[in-house]
């Protein structure tokens, strides 16, 4: 079986090099965005699993992103998980998101609702 893949949009390097450690070791591939990267086209291009997105980006929002990609045909049944310091969790589910974490989580935090999310889509 192939391993899941994670498409992670966070705007915060050392957050992005600390994630991608993690979730290699726990066997996930993973691709990172650049911060102001196209989400929408990159979840086409790399066909993930999941997408994990921090809610602010730095020029983007998460959250106008997650619309993006719920009212696309095409690629609205992909899992996402959004994660933030602020608590805007039910924001973030009304926007159509299949989890939320709010910073700073735990690592067993994180790969146990990847692994939820990926088994309930």
């Amino acid at each position: 079986m192939s391993k899941p893949k994670v498409l992670l949009a966070e705007d915060d390097i050392t957050m992005v090099s600390l994630l991608k450690t993690l979730l290699k070791m726990e066997g996930f591939d993973v691709v990172a965005l650049h911060a102001d990267a196209d989400v929408p086209e990159a979840v086409r291009a790399e066909k993930p699993d999941i997408l994990l997105m921090d809610v602010h980006l730095m020029h983007q929002s998460g959250l106008d992103i997650l619309d993006s990609v719920r009212g696309a045909k095409d690629i609205c049944d992909l899992s996402v998980v959004m994660s933030s310091g602020s608590n805007v969790k039910e924001e973030c589910m009304r926007h159509g998101a299949n989890g939320f974490l709010l910073k700073p989580y735990m690592p067993d935090d994180l790969i146990a609702i990847l692994r939820h999310a990926i088994k309930s889509a």
